[in-house]
């Protein structure tokens, strides 16, 4: 997946709830004067529901439907950071709305480490009264193909969504998106340890 990427102006962010996709994404566009585009946010803001509320009264077809529409009109934008839903990679058409949208960036976690993330899925609809890293892992091994085909991978476990955000716009400047040099770190984004801070926001 890797054709006319110089040509790419935006940066894809996908993988797993609690990759940091949200977080990190925040991260990457606040230092490239981007704008941030959370599709689970959008849709939330379009239909007045919460995520779990649409799995649960409309259907996960319907919610991947809305899903698609939202990835069609982003696909005429420039200078954005997408972070996208950890599902979103399951249609072979999301994944070409993506790859024309820009470069697809996937933030590879250990399943534990997602689990320590995302806790017991709250508002997380495929969680919820379930064991986390069972449940993750499942998840994973069936996304994980999908996840790969990504032009980037970068991994997130043990790092800081600094850290992680940096080598990202680094990354992505190589191949000549965003800007070249090295971004400044932002203050507050350690914990003392050096372990990763990822929120708990749905990406």
């Amino acid at each position: 997946m890797d054709n006319g990427i110089k040509r790419k102006t935006n940066l894809i962010l996908v993988g797993m709830m609690g990759s940091g996709k949200t977080t990190v994404g925040r991260l990457v566009a606040d230092r490239l004067g981007w704008d941030l585009i959370d599709t689970d946010q959008l849709i939330v803001d379009r239909t007045g529901a919460s995520i779990p509320a649409l799995f649960q009264e409309k259907g996960e077809a319907f919610f991947r439907r809305l899903e698609k529409e939202v990835l069609l009109e982003l696909k005429a934008r420039k200078r954005m950071v997408v972070a996208t839903g950890g599902g979103t990679v399951l249609d072979g058409e999301n994944r070409r709305l993506l790859q024309e949208t820009g470069l697809v960036i996937y933030l590879k976690t250990a399943p534990t480490v997602l689990a320590a993330r995302v806790g017991h899925g709250e508002g997380r609809p495929l969680l919820m009264g379930r064991d986390p890293v069972q449940v993750l892992t499942a998840l994973l091994e069936e996304r994980e193909t999908f996840y790969r085909q990504a032009d980037l991978v970068v991994v997130t476990d043990g790092r800081t969504p600094s850290q992680v955000a940096e080598e990202i716009i680094i990354r992505a400047a190589g191949r000549g998106i965003g800007r070249t040099g090295r971004p400044e770190r932002s203050e507050g984004e350690k914990d003392g340890s050096g372990t990763a801070v990822i929120d708990q926001s749905r990406g």
